[in-house]
Formats: structure tokens, C-alpha cells, sequence
């Protein structure tokens, strides 16, 4: 795709539903090739890093075919995979990569994951130290990165793993080797993080129980060698692609819009939180739940936001949302501080420099620490007319298109391929609503 810029624009209106949640999706594909018999994804998020997890397992022996945009899995049964003829490219995705060695370490077989520039310049030190301690072995490039060769145990050993960071990536990891071990895997995370991962286990027949700790600290525990069976899953909206429309709406005067079929887990929605502390006009309809997830749809009006200070103990529910949450403080008035963000250093980009070098580029005050983003807004449009490095990350990119529908001047971003592997037709789906964003 080529340089995209974006225009301040009319008003935001309409209803409209976003692509499936690309967390659920990664997971429902694994969990699926592992599970014995057939199971049915409706609404998969068909970009690139979740079709990168479908070419992966099919590599690994499971059969995975879509029919009528319906996702069919038949898998193989929990330690049934076999050895791949080929590299595994996992293209962009973390979540692929990470989760793909937790269910690697405990199959008697070796396979090597690499990817993109991108992802091939992340750590996964991380996850692959307590997947060590189960029996896996590890061949990596320097500083852990891909590409990665990895020799599973066919004896994998159960544990009792304590994590020094809440992750839910090294978390689930950990969990999905657990399903082919001897006995009880057990991961105590300090706080609650995202647990797609808890859920959808139970919802295949695992037996998993969480406990929560006075500490605040969360206790998981998983009985190994379960007969985890396949199921029909439907896939709600990912709310961290709802995330890009929500905030192009409360910034663009005179919106209203409502986003149908969204995912809403707690440990997910921390977004929709600090926007409203920030005075967001945002309304959460016709709750439900499928599949042990609850979904609503949400509703936005434009509003006029004021700054707030997000603590770090919000950040496991909301670390992909921060790059758009720079773009609401930016258009707000008064001072934003977002607080233990540290682990923006290390996604698809450095996301806390990307945001604090592109905000000053468009004429808003910012300051970045090693774990602090501090954006001053004025409750004036920012300045805008720059061109923005999207650094192969589609959140960055996507984050300074929506700035530019509230900017005096326009902005591009160099390179709006990225956008492809988790939002595909975004730039179609806002022009439709009323933005103004075109190649540039």
C-alpha cells in the first residue's frame, strides 16, 4: 500500500462492525489444531498475521479449510502434530510466534519460526526461558530473536512458573505446553492479564481454574493431557481495532457512531475506561456473551476530552491501545500521563518513541521516559502537515491517520501496508463514515 494521508474531514456517522479480535483468532486456530474433531470459526479476522497462524498449522498436520466464510479445523489431538518440511513464517505476529513455541515445546518434533524485519528484531528471550524449563530446546539468534529453531520434549515436564511481568503472550505460552504434560502447570502472573487463552481452554473441555491472590497477584492452574474436543467459536469485533474508530469519532466534531459486536473482556477494555476519564461520551449496549467472552456494542458521540493521568496497573489491559490513546490526549486539553508503559519499547515497534517523536513532529508538546509518555494537549486542533515513519507498525499507522481527521494540516504515513495484518479495509471502512484519507 502506498504513503496515505489524511484530511480533516466531515462528521463520523453510521453503524459498522470491525474486523473479528485478531487474539481470539490466533488462539481459536491453535487451540482448534490441537482439539480432536472439527471446529467451526465464524467472524476469524482474515488479515495477515492471523492467515500466518493458519499456514503454520497446516504445516504442522492439522486441516484447515475455508467454506463460506466459515473457518474449519480438524484437529489433531493434543501432542499430535507432526514435524514441519518448511520454516514457519509468522510474517508480523508476536502473538503467533510466542504462542506457537508454548505449543511446540511439549511435540517431540523440531521446527524453526522466523518472520518479518519486524518481528525478527523482537525478543522472545522471554518466552522461551520457562519453556526451557519443561524440557524444550532453543536455537536463536543473538539477544533470543528470530529466527528461532526449536526442538520440542515429547516428556514435558509440568510447572510452577512465578512471572516477574504480566504477559499474557509468556502466560498462554506456558499454558499450551501444559496441555501435552504430565500433571499440573501452574502460572502465578502479579496482576491479571488478558486471559483469552483461560478461556477459550475451558471452553474446548480443559480443566483450568484461576485464584486470585490478596496480593492482586492471579494463580492459574491447568491438569495436563486433557481430551480437548473441537467447538464452534463466532468471533467477536477486536476492540483494539474498534479502538481506531472510537477515537476517530470523539475527535472529529459532531460524530456519532456505533461499533456493533465488540469484544469487551475486562482485561481488554481498559481503553474504553481511561477514555471516559478523560470525558468520553461512551455508551455500552445489548451486552452478551459467546464462547465465555462478553461482547456489546458501543456506542460514541464526539466529545470534548480533557487530559488524565492512566496508571501503570492499567496497562496489561490496554498495552496495544496506547498509540491511539496518544491521539485522544493530543486532541484533549490539559496534560496526559500514561504511566508503566515500558513494554511499548518492545512491540511491533518502539511504540513510546514512535508516538513521542510523531506527536512533536504535528506540534504537540511530548516528553518519553523509559515507562512514561506525557503528552500536554491544548483542546486545539494539533498542527499536523507531517509526514509520519510508520516503521512496519500498522497501530502507528493507523494512529496518525485518525490524528489527521483533527489536524489544521494534513498527515501521511510513509507506508500503510502494515494496516493489512490486522485491519484489512480500514482505510475504506472510515472514508465510508465520513473520513478523508487517501494515498498520498
Amino acid at each position: 500500500m502506498p504513503s496515505i494521508r489524511s484530511h480533516t474531514g466531515a462528521s463520523l456517522s453510521g453503524a459498522i462492525t470491525v474486523p473479528g479480535d485478531k487474539s481470539i483468532s490466533h488462539r481459536a486456530l491453535m487451540i482448534g489444531a490441537l482439539a480432536v474433531g472439527e471446529t467451526t470459526i465464524c467472524g476469524l479476522l482474515e488479515g495477515e498475521d492471523v492467515l500466518a497462524t493458519a499456514a503454520a498449522m497446516r504445516q504442522l498436520g492439522a486441516e484447515i479449510e475455508s467454506r463460506e466464510n466459515v473457518w474449519h479445523v480438524y484437529g489433531r489431538g493434543i501432542g499430535g502434530l507432526i514435524e514441519p518440511s518448511g520454516v514457519l513464517d509468522l510474517g508480523n505476529s508476536g502473538t503467533a510466534a510466542r504462542l506457537l513455541m508454548g505449543v511446540l515445546a511439549a511435540h517431540d518434533i523440531s521446527a524453526t519460526l522466523t518472520g518479518d524485519d519486524s518481528l525478527s528484531s523482537r525478543p522472545m528471550e522471554r518466552v522461551m526461558a520457562p519453556l526451557r524449563e519443561i524440557g524444550a530446546q532453543f536455537v536463536a539468534r543473538s539477544g533470543g530473536k528470530l529466527p528461532v529453531t526449536i526442538t520440542g520434549s515429547g516428556t514435558a515436564l509440568p510447572g510452577d512458573q512465578t512471572l516477574k511481568v504480566a504477559s499474557a503472550q509468556v502466560k498462554s505460552a506456558i499454558l499450551l505446553a501444559g496441555l501435552n504434560a504430565q500433571g499440573n502447570t501452574i502460572v502465578t502472573e502479579p496482576q491479571p492479564s488478558r486471559d483469552h487463552t483461560e478461556k477459550m481452554l475451558s471452553f474446548f473441555g480443559a480443566d483450568i481454574t484461576t485464584q486470585e491472590n490478596s496480593d492482586g497477584s492471579r494463580q492459574i492452574t491447568l491438569v495436563g493431557q486433557p481430551e480437548i474436543t473441537g467447538q464452534d467459536i463466532v468471533v467477536p469485533g477486536d476492540i483494539s481495532s474498534a479502538a481506531f474508530p472510537i477515537v476517530a469519532a470523539l475527535i472529529t466534531p459532531g460524530s456519532d457512531l456505533m461499533i456493533e459486536n465488540i469484544g469487551i473482556n475486562p482485561l481488554r477494555a481498559g481503553l474504553l475506561q481511561s477514555l471516559q476519564e478523560m470525558g468520553a461520551e461512551i455508551g455500552i449496549l445489548n451486552e452478551r456473551e459467546n464462547a465465555g467472552e462478553p461482547i456489546a456494542d458501543i456506542h460514541v458521540r464526539a466529545s470534548a476530552l480533557t487530559g488524565a493521568t492512566i496508571p501503570a496497573s492499567r496497562a496489561p489491559s490496554m498495552i496495544d491501545e496506547y498509540p491511539i490513546l496518544s491521539v485522544a490526549a493530543a486532541a484533549a486539553e490539559g496534560t496526559s500521563v500514561f504511566e508503566g508503559v515500558g513494554e511499548l519499547r518492545v512491540k511491533e515497534s518502539d511504540r513510546l518513541e514512535a508516538m513521542a517523536a510523531g506527536l512533536k513532529g504535528c506540534g504537540v508538546e511530548t516528553e518519553a521516559t523509559e515507562d512514561t509518555l506525557t503528552i500536554h494537549g491544548t483542546g486545539a486542533a494539533p498542527k499536523g502537515g507531517c509526514t509520519i515513519a510508520s516503521r512496519l507498525d500498522h497501530r502507528i499507522a493507523m494512529s496518525y491517520l485518525v490524528l489527521g481527521l483533527a489536524s489544521e494540516n494534513p498527515i501521511a504515513v510513509d507506508d500503510g501496508g502494515p494496516i493489512e495484518t490486522s485491519f484489512p479495509g480500514f482505510i475504506e471502512l472510515m472514508n465510508g463514515l465520513g473520513a478523508n484519507m487517501e494515498p498520498a
